[in-house]
């Protein structure tokens, strides 16, 4: 960990307020467009003045002593979540990832013309709060944006909203998963995460989150009518249909449903809140970054993947092989990761990645040189890229009901000051989806493999027991990957998570956990620059 900050520096930041980060914020929402009233006249957009905070930089560890807020988080009795169906306040993001000195904008829409606000939160551990606020925008009046459009071959649901506010992110501005909330004046309140990213600066750990897979899962809008993700789609009566009524290709330019908060969203900010909270030096990515080359893996001794990392396109997956081959290492802490292919299209308007496709089953009528978008198993007629080769296992089945992680190998380095036994058993630890080693699915050549959980749960779809492993694989060139085979174990890492809560995880398996995590960016960051 790096050392405690000066109490010096600390002191003349404390002072910073929310509204004072240095950022330029402008303003559009009040702009008529098409089928919008037209009583007040079109205006340029308006730099809001705000107040301008110290231009040091933080490290990552004086960063979150600075105050938190919990207002990122969805507070019933206070906020209500927005409605699909009825369009309280809905809003996207322009990119999934942004840097210093760039303008990032936001398209807004509600349902009746009101007042709202937008604040943009840094999610981090900050006295276990879990975000600071950034900035909040002033008062902004809102109108109803056009219904979105969905395209009658792909099933692609896409929106063609005017900007409404917009940042440019200050250099003060630590790079760091954000969440950017909406909130209107009756309450109602949606939200919509980014990446700031810093490429420049060779952290220790680069932290990858999984935007590719948030809309492969997204469903918006979730109106019993129109939604549409990669998954199912409404029939006529409103319900939800299956497979057949799926998406082909999804689009970016689109909230993400109800509260705006991205499937399994807690995996990640879990894993943020608690490395930070540790002081460990890192910077962050979307996974749209490892596509374009925005930010290259090879330049971090670790890359971390703490979510559900399941869609991924052949630029992103030569990108982290390269890095692995260039002795880099990568942990996965979740399960079903690199399981589809995908490719990244250009949206109706022209601006790259904005589109996604994953025909899945279908024929795919465009593959190209990447062969076709499928199951990274089936993208070559021998398997031969089957994400095995990559990561050393790979996923096997569905956790019916939570169950124990059993520990293998308690003198590995991974489970060192846990006190674990062999054989002992960390309870509710496997659920929702689970990776295994596969025998009959190709693996690095040369790789060492090392398997330090093989565990047993139910799979409804599948006869009897299946196998869960948490593992550690040694490439040839140097690199390793981890892989923890289960989705709660980033969960672990955070108490105050609703979902956490509910598994009931026990102190004694998350302290256990939460100092393997520890052992694990220790060992992966070694060497790296400080």
């Amino acid at each position: 960990m790096p050392s405690k900050p000066r109490r010096r520096t600390l002191l003349s930041l404390i002072g910073v307020t929310a509204a004072g980060t240095g950022a330029a914020a402008y303003t559009l929402s009040d702009r008529p467009g098409p089928g919008r009233p037209t009583a007040a006249p079109a205006r340029p957009a308006v730099v809001e003045p705000v107040a301008t905070a110290s231009a040091q930089t933080l490290s990552t560890a004086e960063e979150n002593l600075l105050p938190g807020s919990r207002g990122w988080l969805a507070d019933k009795a206070i906020r209500r979540a927005s409605s699909d169906s009825y369009g309280h306040i809905m809003g996207y993001a322009s990119t999934t990832s942004v840097g210093h000195g760039q303008v990032i904008d936001f398209a807004i829409s509600v349902r009746k013309a009101r007042t709202y606000r937008v604040s943009v939160f840094r999610i981090g551990h900050y006295g276990g709060k879990g975000a600071r606020l950034m900035t909040t925008s002033s008062v902004l009046t809102g109108y109803r944006q056009p219904a979105p459009a969905t395209d009658p071959k792909t099933g692609a649901v896409a929106c063609d909203w005017d900007p409404s506010w917009s940042i440019r992110i200050p250099r003060s501005w630590r790079s760091g998963l954000y969440q950017a909330v909406f909130t209107a004046d009756d309450g109602y309140r949606s939200s919509t995460p980014f990446v700031v990213r810093e490429p420049q600066r060779a952290s220790a750990v680069l932290c990858v989150i999984p935007f590719a897979t948030y809309q492969a899962y997204n469903m918006w809008p979730q109106d019993r009518k129109t939604g549409k993700n990669l998954y199912r789609g409404y029939l006529p009566s409103g319900s939800i249909g299956g497979f057949d009524k799926r998406a082909m290709k999804v689009s970016f330019d689109r909230p993400y449903a109800g509260a705006g908060v991205p499937s399994w969203f807690n995996m990640d900010t879990g894993f943020v809140r608690w490395a930070e909270g540790r002081g460990h030096d890192i910077t962050y990515a979307s996974s749209v970054d490892l596509h374009d080359g925005t930010v290259d893996p090879r330049r971090y001794r670790a890359v971390f993947f703490p979510g559900h990392d399941e869609y991924w396109s052949k630029q992103m997956y030569d990108s982290a092989s390269r890095a692995v081959a260039a002795g880099r290492n990568l942990a996965f802490l979740g399960a079903n990761n690199v399981y589809f292919h995908v490719r990244l299209e250009k949206s109706a308007k022209g601006r790259p990645n904005r589109l996604m496709a994953c025909y899945k089953s279908a024929k795919d009528p465009a593959p190209g040189a990447a062969g076709r978008t499928s199951r990274w198993r089936q993208v070559r007629g021998d398997g031969s890229l089957a994400e095995q080769r990559l990561l050393g296992i790979q996923f096997n089945g569905i956790v019916q009901k939570p169950v124990p992680l059993v520990v293998r190998q308690p003198d590995h380095w991974l489970w060192r000051g846990t006190g674990v036994r062999d054989g002992e058993k960390l309870a509710q630890l496997v659920g929702v989806e689970a990776d295994a080693y596969d025998a009959k699915a190709p693996g690095p050549p040369g790789a060492r493999r090392t398997l330090l959980a093989d565990s047993r749960y139910l799979d409804d779809r599948l006869p009897g027991p299946q196998t869960q492993h948490t593992a550690l694989t040694e490439h040839a060139g140097g690199g390793s990957v981890f892989m923890a085979g289960t989705f709660h174990w980033p969960l672990a890492l955070v108490d105050d998570d609703p979902y956490t809560k509910e598994l009931k995880l026990d102190g004694a398996t998350k302290a256990k956990i939460r100092r393997a995590t520890a052992n694990l960016v220790n060992r992966l960051t070694a060497g790296a620059p400080r």
